[in-house]
């Protein structure tokens, strides 16, 4: 049964660009942005599978996300990570909807203040942007820094959640 362990992509179309949502059996697995390299998440090269019941789930959801009708996401996920990046996205999922957190508060809240760096890598290895909501994350100073997305994206998401004011360094 090698085919179950098979990934499956649907390409959707976003106001933030062509976004590639990818899904295993048991969840969702990634969401690559437009002209990203998807082999930064490490993933095997997936399959188009443009009616997989997870994919048509969780594009239903980003679109009511984009649509200002949904402010979480009930799609299974899948995550494919080390203990500490899993434990650094499921975080991620408990910072609520229009809401920013700094790295270091992001640190603070799983135990050690003094991973504010790992937290990082953590971050720009998440491979569920949006649904997994590593755009709540800002620098100590309030300001965009580091977005797989690129910040311009990273703002676009931020405004569409609390009409987040264009950071300075645009």
């Amino acid at each position: 049964m090698e085919n179950r362990k098979q990934l499956i992509y649907k390409d959707v179309a976003s106001p933030v660009g062509l976004i590639r949502v990818i899904t295993s059996d048991q969840g969702l697995v990634a969401i690559i942005w437009e002209g990203e390299n998807y082999k930064r998440t490490q993933l095997s090269e997936p399959a188009r599978d443009n009616e997989h019941p997870i994919l048509l789930q969780a594009e239903q959801q980003l679109n009511e996300y984009f649509e200002h009708r949904r402010t979480t996401f009930d799609v299974p996920l899948d995550f494919k990570g080390t203990e500490f990046q899993v434990k650094v996205w499921k975080a991620l999922l408990k910072i609520p909807y229009g809401v920013t957190k700094t790295y270091g508060e992001l640190a603070k809240i799983l135990g050690d203040i003094k991973a504010v760096r790992a937290v990082g890598g953590a971050l720009n290895k998440n491979p569920i942007s949006i649904i997994v909501p590593c755009h709540r994350v800002v620098g100590a100073s309030g300001k965009l820094v580091g977005f797989a997305g690129g910040l311009e994206n990273k703002w676009i998401l931020l405004d569409l959640e609390q009409g987040f004011t264009m950071p300075s360094l645009f």
